[in-house]
């Protein structure tokens, strides 16, 4: 008997990727295509069409089967991961109202459903009133029923991108409780929109009736239509199988299913995630997501700009490199990693403090990031390094933050993500933990992750502890280099820890002076 495959749609946020996975965890087939469709009509502001999103999907599907020498027939389910926090407005018809709201969207609104005073004394009490607010003001709905008022009246479904690829694939709005990443009246704790007196329904503008029945993370959610059918090549009956969010499949694609191993994402969000069976707050009163694994949860700590400061060195500064990679047919990342190695660790002593993107608590809403230590033997390879190092510490810190909630000790770091494929970067960050750090065996741990779902669902697998087992594995292992973790430790401890309680201050006459960041 032939052996089966699973279909793994990653919708990320620069592309979107079909995936054929076997039973082993093997990336069998692979189509990509890239996400150049957002659309920016305010600064801050970015959108795309829901049915970009569509039509991209369905060419990656149509560009597997046309390269690929597996049957259709093999093939025995699809799942989907998406990126978080974009979200889609739709009429009585199914029809999106707007472009969609990607997550990386900055926009705010000062004007948003007033809270009982109950609420605003208890929130008060303990020191939340202004993450409730900032909650509030990020809220996309909250925007949209105060900006566009006669589009939201007519809004009858309000789903995440997740949601929205469930309903064209089935008719059906269902969507994963693992896939709720947003600013939805959800309860973390308990993996369900949240109870009918839930602060969250008054703060903010959506109804129970305009979101979707949601189903733990792996429940078979309905079948192929004939419409998906004839726009994907997909066959037309495959079951559908509820994915999660990209971080949570990126978790267990990269077999971090116990609490003392820590999964980095080095993504455009960089963040650090355990796995936990209790409900854990690595930060006070910031609920941790779901899993992928329902019954747990990821604590998930986040540095919003992560590698896409990366990507923001090379289009300031990497013209030089570019250029030259260009000449020889070389990747670029290549050539920057030669220029991460001229330097010692440390960078000569420039620090860089990655808060490139405000935050809610740690750091807080008027952060920003900071670069010191600068001195005249400082080059532009020194800042790319200076940036490398800041996100592991960024990284490191949070990581601790875990153990100190968790008391847990992490005792493995593995990296995921497309900056894991710098060997420099892998490097850097085993001396600044002071721990192995290991490279998964594939680059697509998110679509794998939901490959090892679906697998588990369709009864390919027993449990998820074998499914993980078996289909994951590390590949390249990073071992921190005695002397070179010793002096990130002392730049760690006497100087990162410190850098943002002593600026702090400064941020904020930034902000008061010159207005930016906002203060939300």
């Amino acid at each position: 008997m032939s052996k089966p495959y699973i279909l793994a749609i990653d919708n990320g946020t620069q592309s979107v990727r079909a995936l054929l996975f076997d039973l082993q965890g093997n990336l069998v087939d692979k189509a990509q295509v890239a996400l150049d469709s957002y659309q920016s009509p305010q600064a801050g502001w970015v959108e795309n069409e829901p049915e970009a999103f569509w039509k991209a999907m369905c060419r990656a599907c149509q560009h597997l089967w046309a390269n690929t020498a597996v049957p259709k027939s093999l093939v025995a389910g699809v799942v989907i991961t998406t990126q978080r926090g974009t979200v889609v407005a739709l009429d009585a018809q199914g029809q999106p109202l707007r472009p969609a709201m990607i997550w990386l969207d900055q926009r705010r609104t000062e004007h948003y459903p007033p809270l009982a005073w109950w609420w605003r004394s208890a929130f008060s009490a303990i020191g939340m009133g202004d993450t409730v607010r900032y909650f509030q003001k990020e809220a996309e709905a909250n925007w949209i029923a105060h900006h566009q008022p006669e589009l939201w009246a007519k809004t009858d479904k309000f789903l995440l991108l997740s949601g929205y690829l469930n309903y064209r694939f089935t008719g059906r709005f269902v969507d994963s409780v693992a896939s709720q990443v947003g600013y939805l009246p959800f309860d973390y704790k308990k993996g369900r929109w949240a109870a009918p007196g839930d602060w969250k329904w008054q703060a903010l503008a959506v109804k129970r009736s305009m979101l979707p029945e949601l189903v733990p993370a792996g429940t078979r959610i309905g079948e192929v239509n004939a419409e998906a059918a004839l726009a994907t090549g997909i066959p037309q009956g495959l079951p559908l199988i509820a994915g999660a969010a990209d971080k949570a499949c990126e978790v267990i694609g990269a077999g971090c299913m116990t609490p003392d191993i820590a999964c980095l994402s080095y993504g455009t969000t960089a963040t650090v995630n355990t796995t936990t069976r209790r409900y854990l707050e690595s930060t006070r009163f910031i609920p941790p997501y779901q899993a992928a694994v329902p019954g747990h949860y990821n604590t998930e700590i986040q540095i919003t700009r992560g590698f896409w400061m990366v990507s923001w060195f090379k289009e300031q500064f990497g013209l030089h490199e570019k250029q030259i990679a260009h000449a020889r047919g070389v990747a670029p990342e290549t050539l920057f990693d030669e220029l991460v190695n001229t330097v010692p660790p440390g960078a000569h002593g420039l620090m860089l403090q990655p808060f490139w993107n405000p935050g809610i608590k740690i750091p807080g809403p008027e952060a920003k990031g900071a670069i010191i230590g600068f001195g005249d033997v400082h080059e532009r390879a020194h800042l790319y390094r200076a940036i490398l190092e800041g996100l592991a510490y960024g990284l490191r810190e949070a990581m601790e933050r875990i153990e100190k909630r968790s008391k847990q000790a992490i005792t493995r770091v593995r990296v995921s993500g497309g900056g894991s494929q710098s060997d420099a970067a892998m490097q850097i960050t085993a001396n600044i933990f002071n721990l192995p750090c290991e490279r998964p065996h594939l680059y697509e741990t998110s679509g794998l992750g939901a490959a090892i779902l679906a697998a588990v669902s369709l009864k390919l697998k027993p449990d998820f502890a074998t499914a993980v087992a078996e289909m994951t594995r590390v590949g390249q292992v990073f071992m921190p280099e005695p002397a070179h973790a010793q002096t990130y430790e002392q730049l760690f401890r006497r100087v990162y820890c410190r850098m943002y309680k002593r600026l702090q201050p400064l941020y904020v006459a930034i902000r008061d002076i010159t207005g930016y960041p906002n203060e939300h």
